[in-house]
């Protein structure tokens, strides 16, 4: 049922008394250098910050065993993170709505050279409606938005009449299994929202993603002998050729696969790192590259990552060195599919009540070729699995920032959501 007007306005105008204190709050855990293995103090902040609300808390070790087992986990790399996933619980006393997931991560990329940023990287500067940092936007403005949502309603006495659960991850920029962690532990909900940067829309479908780490080697000798040596770095550019003729080929596919075929490049490879050599005179022995590339929904992790095996190994035995040489290839992180969120559903058609409320107007959805945490919910809860969030500028990149009107919007438009979704009780039993 819709929510009446007087409700309606009375959360927009809780949002509104609270944003200084988001504000605060989204300025601290950008604080935080939460590369990936360093996300330890910010889920203890976490942690706090939530069980002071009164929550039920729950904070664990991600489970590696379980995780290799499971269809969706992503292959575990000396470099996975040992930081703990944090679920902060809320049981209403009569359970009347429908449950729901509210999930953020708060791992981040690594910032790159400050020298090269105009504004500190974990600095939480405001200028004007923007607030810069690494992962101010991606998504640590959305994990505030999750927490304050629920305030907004305990500001006004009121709390979700169904069970609710905060959820704050990491590993969501290296290979899912943060999310994937919490699907083990036996979170469930009728629906799922997580607020990544996404231009106040929705996300109708997104693609897949697989990691993947190439290693070539070489024969050293001095550059005075070189045409007696093989130069690996030399020889890791043909490899790099033929993988970017592979990405041309997926490319040509789109026109299969649905939200995909209108897009000029959907598919795209990425040679993320890439390191070779001991010495500028010598012929270098070694060269790793490491890549990413995306996938299509309903296309297979394991049957992609074999099309790129297959292709670097048919390529070798065709090449004069190589083919006495052969490249290893190591899985290394993402190794995820891609999902759609099917147009129909309750929980898109309350979300879209909310969302015109507040911007008076529809709401648009649209496709990334970006990996999201929403495919674990989508392909292994099966359940509407919502991805929505505010306006953001150079994700992954300098000056990362997030617009603060948008994110006020979108905070309003979550807490009528939640509101809608779940049903609302008194926040305590009547005198």
């Amino acid at each position: 049922m819709a929510l009446a007007p007087e409700l309606q306005n009375a959360i927009i105008a809780s949002v509104e008394k609270g944003f200084d204190d988001q504000i605060a709050y989204t300025r601290k855990l950008v604080s935080f250098a939460s590369v990936r293995g360093a996300e330890h103090a910010v889920q203890d902040f976490t942690y706090r910050e939530l069980s002071s609300r009164g929550y039920v808390m729950d904070r664990f070790a991600m489970d590696r065993t379980a995780i290799e087992a499971h269809p969706g986990g992503s292959p575990w790399s000396e470099h996975h993170s040992k930081a703990p996933i944090v679920v902060a619980i809320h049981h209403p006393r009569k359970e009347t709505g429908r449950s729901l997931i509210l999930q953020s991560h708060l791992d981040v990329v690594p910032p790159g050279p400050e020298a090269m940023w105009q504004h500190k990287p974990y600095g939480g500067e405001i200028v004007g409606d923007w607030m810069f940092g690494r992962g101010a936007g991606d998504m640590k403005a959305g994990a505030a938005a999750n927490v304050f949502a629920l305030d907004a309603l305990r500001r006004l006495g009121l709390q979700p009449a169904a069970t609710v659960y905060v959820q704050s991850v990491v590993e969501e920029e290296s290979t899912g299994n943060g999310a994937l962690m919490t699907h083990l532990r036996g979170y469930k909900a009728d629906a799922v929202l997580i607020p990544e940067p996404e231009d106040n829309k929705l996300v109708r479908a997104n693609a897949g993603v697989i990691w993947f780490q190439v290693e070539v080697r070489g024969v050293p000798v001095h550059v005075r002998e070189m045409g007696q040596g093989a130069n690996a770095i030399d020889a890791a550019y043909r490899v790099i050729g033929r993988l970017r003729q592979l990405e041309a080929e997926w490319n040509t596919r789109k026109a299969q696969h649905p939200h995909f075929e209108n897009e000029a490049h959907p598919i795209n490879l990425n040679i993320g790192k890439i390191e070779g050599g001991d010495w500028a005179s010598s012929v270098p022995c070694w060269c790793v590259f490491d890549c990413r590339i995306a996938i299509y929904p309903g296309v297979r992790a394991a049957d992609a990552a074999r099309e790129i095996r297959e292709t670097i190994e048919n390529f070798a035995r065709g090449d004069a060195y190589f083919s006495n040489n052969a490249p290893r290839i190591t899985f290394n992180g993402f190794h995820t599919e891609g999902s759609v969120l099917e147009p129909g559903s309750d929980a898109e058609a309350v979300l879209g009540r909310a969302h015109e409320a507040v911007f008076a107007a529809p709401l648009e959805t649209f496709m990334t070729p970006a990996y999201l945490d929403t495919r674990v919910y989508a392909l292994y809860d099966q359940i509407p699995s919502l991805c929505y969030g505010p306006i953001s500028k150079n994700i992954h990149g300098f000056d990362e920032c997030v617009s603060l009107s948008s994110v006020k919007s979108i905070t309003k438009a979550m807490a009528l959501f939640i509101a809608e979704w779940c049903g609302t009780e008194p926040l305590a039993e009547p005198a």
